[in-house]
């Protein structure tokens, strides 16, 4: 099986980065259910890029 076909995950400060706001906003916007839900690996928060780049394709719709 080849790791090309696995999704690319970002962790929380590059979705900041990418959506051009601070960490603490993003925070609040996910618990908003503002944006695209996380994916939990253990204790680790990562958001898949390819669903985020569409959601800001969209214009950023809530809900």
């Amino acid at each position: 099986m080849s790791t090309d076909a696995a999704p690319k995950l970002i962790n929380a400060e590059e979705l900041a980065k990418l959506m051009q706001v601070s960490e603490r906003t993003l925070w609040r916007l996910l618990s908003g259910r503002k944006f695209p839900q996380p994916v939990r690996i253990g204790r680790n928060t990562r958001w898949r890029l390819a669903e985020v780049t569409e959601w800001i394709e969209r214009g950023c719709p809530h809900g």
